[in-house]
């Protein structure tokens, strides 16, 4: 065996599997995932850790958001050889990372384990600010919309139906690469304190601007212009061709993502999307 297979196989043998939880502000990025003429916030990240180990790396990240949207709790894996402690990769990241993303913990994994294919469920909310005058301080995180008024109780009775797997092809835009629409919807709530609007849904996995669509069609029913029974028809028929609106990119948020068994404590990522109040 020549000395650089054995200087290979050393390195291999060293190599461990990080993941990482991180926040990101989606207003400055084209999505999650790395694009050929537009910043991402996966290759912001992985430039960084380019920057601390001398060669390119590869993070896999649980889903891929949308341009504009935020995450409160993203969660993505890379592999490396390095000395840096698995908990030590965390603040050695912060340090090269612009002021819009933050790692807020990193730990070793298995090396079997997998930031998207291992996740049970993805968690999305989306905010909406209902008061009359606008609010420089929601502005970055909500959809302003205040007329016609928006009936909260209409959204969740829209959204319950959702609940158990189905196809929603409905609600999905074109681009995809995914070979089907079928997906299992675990939670929907859709709640008020006073002037904001919080939906919120849990899948086994989203479609490409499923959630943004979706809410588009429920604003429909919460204002009294689209019928429940309408709405229930539309995705059960499979009628893309009748959702017309996307809600804005900016009120969506991927809160959290769910595992079978995650080695960080859950108060780092379960709800770390403050729900503004007025109070």
């Amino acid at each position: 065996m020549f000395d650089s297979e054995v200087t290979l196989l050393d390195r291999n043998s060293d190599t461990k599997r990080i993941a990482l939880v991180i926040q990101y502000l989606g207003t400055n990025y084209h999505g999650w995932q790395r694009q050929p003429r537009y910043m991402s916030v996966q290759e912001r990240i992985e430039n960084a850790i380019e920057t601390v180990v001398g060669h390119s790396v590869t993070i896999h990240g649980a889903g891929r958001t949308d341009s504009g949207v935020h995450g409160a709790a993203q969660v993505a894996h890379f592999d490396v050889n390095s000395p840096i402690p698995p908990d030590r990769w965390a603040k050695v990241l912060n340090g090269c990372l612009p002021d819009d993303i933050v790692i807020r913990a990193s730990t070793q994994v298995a090396d079997d384990w997998h930031a998207c294919f291992s996740a049970l469920w993805r968690r999305y909310r989306y905010t909406i600010y209902t008061g009359k005058i606008p609010n420089l301080f929601l502005q970055p995180f909500s959809w302003h919309y205040y007329h016609p008024p928006l009936d909260e109780s209409l959204i969740q009775q829209a959204l319950n139906p959702l609940l158990g797997v189905h196809d929603l092809s409905a609600f999905r835009r074109a681009g995809s690469k995914r070979s089907h629409s079928m997906l299992e919807v675990q939670e929907v709530s859709c709640s008020r304190k006073e002037d904001l609007i919080h939906i919120e849904i849990q899948a086994s996995g989203f479609l490409y601007g499923m959630v943004r669509l979706l809410v588009g069609m429920l604003v429909e029913v919460g204002a009294g212009t689209r019928t429940l029974s309408e709405f229930q028809n539309i995705w059960l028929d499979r009628r893309r061709d009748l959702v017309k609106y996307s809600a804005p990119a900016k009120g969506l948020c991927l809160l959290r993502v769910g595992y079978a068994d995650f080695p960080i404590p859950e108060p780092i990522w379960f709800n770390t999307q403050p729900i503004f109040t007025f109070s």
